[in-house]
């Protein structure tokens, strides 16, 4: 019996280590991609979509509030004094992250990339640290962001890839 057992559960494993799955995505412009999992992949939908044209009476009074918001200037999306410094960081952290390239001005360089600043435009606003993880908040260009590190690597809060 327990012979029987243990061939079930052999079978049963490697059927489950065969088994490939495959995922339909979405394109920014709508279309859908079957993702295969042999590293291939096609389109599903091989015409793109119609724009859809709304002209209800809640489409336009949402374009009309969003048309009507203030623009918010550099000063005013993060609202920094003019006399603010950027805080202290630990010195033995920093040294200790310099020796694998993910400092503070890396970071910094990093930052500046993605939100299309220069780096003089970047203020570190607040930041919790240790040799292990991170927290570090900005003010960009485009407005406060917050990018966290694990070990050396850095990567925007709420996004893994």
């Amino acid at each position: 019996m327990h012979k029987y057992l243990l061939v079930f559960v052999i079978c049963f494993i490697s059927i489950l280590a065969k088994a490939q799955n495959n995922y339909i995505v979405k394109t920014e412009d709508g279309r859908r991609v079957l993702l295969k999992a042999d590293y291939t992949w096609e389109y599903i939908d091989l015409t793109e979509p119609k724009a859809v044209n709304n002209t209800s009476k809640e489409s336009k009074n949402i374009t009309e509030q969003i048309t009507n918001q203030p623009k918010l200037t550099k000063a005013a999306t993060c609202q920094l004094n003019s006399n603010f410094k950027e805080p202290k960081l630990n010195t033995q952290v920093q040294a200790f992250l310099k020796r694998s390239r993910s400092s503070i001005k890396q970071l910094k360089k990093k930052v500046a990339k993605k939100e299309n600043c220069s780096i003089a435009d970047i203020k570190l606003i607040s930041t919790t640290e240790t040799k292990a993880k991170g927290t570090y908040n900005f003010c960009t260009c485009n407005g406060k962001v917050t990018y966290k590190r694990n070990g050396a690597s850095f990567f925007k809060k709420g996004k893994l890839f």
